[in-house]
Order: structure tokens, then C-alpha cells, then sequence
């Protein structure tokens, strides 16, 4: 199977699973987190201050996530993000939920 091809679009939905999995791995700031994800997507997805932070405000709203106020390794101040129990379920929730969905679509596409 070919690479996705860098800085393809993300799914619908899909910013929210690879944020919660990017802080499953621990506490980080922002850029931390856009980093993370492109790292663990092999360069694949890159993610942008306009789609990463109105994502990481909703999950903070849904209880998934904790923020407090700290410093980064620039010495600049930054929101640090973590993960809720709640969010951890609901990262374990979403990630069944997407392997259930990949299976069917390829069990379709075999057809």
C-alpha cells in the first residue's frame, strides 16, 4: 500500500482520536501535540493552530482533557494539555469504534 501522502486532509472526527492518542503518550503543549501527531503518523498528518486549538478547546469542554498554565522548553508560556480519565476511555471508545469502521471498509472494498 502506498504512504498517504503529507499534509493530507484528515477525516471527519478523526483530529480528535490522534489528539487524545498524542496525549495518551503524556503531558504536552500544543506544538508538542501537533508534533506528536505528525510523528506517530509518520508525517502524514499535519495539523495547524486553526484545526489543533478550536479541537483541543472542545475536548477540554467534553472533559477529556486537563490544561493548566506552564513553561515551555523556550522558556514561553504555554497551555499544557493531559488526559482525563474520562478521556481515556473515550480514546479506548473511538479507537474500537475506527478499527470496527477500517475492517468493514475493507472487508467491502474486497468484495
Amino acid at each position: 500500500m502506498a504512504p498517504v501522502p503529507a499534509g493530507s486532509a484528515l477525516l471527519q472526527g478523526t483530529l480528535d482520536l490522534l489528539i487524545l492518542k498524542a496525549l495518551s503518550l503524556g503531558e504536552m503543549h500544543g506544538l508538542g501535540i501537533a508534533r506528536r501527531i505528525e510523528q506517530i503518523s509518520m508525517g502524514a498528518f499535519r495539523v495547524g493552530p486553526g484545526s489543533l486549538f478550536p479541537a483541543l478547546h472542545r475536548l477540554d469542554e467534553a472533559g477529556w482533557l486537563e490544561s493548566t498554565w506552564g513553561e515551555s522548553e523556550n522558556r514561553r508560556r504555554a497551555k499544557f494539555y493531559r488526559l482525563t480519565r474520562p478521556g481515556r476511555r473515550q480514546l479506548k471508545s473511538e479507537t474500537e469504534e475506527w478499527q470496527r469502521l477500517a475492517t468493514n471498509i475493507a472487508l467491502a472494498l474486497r468484495a
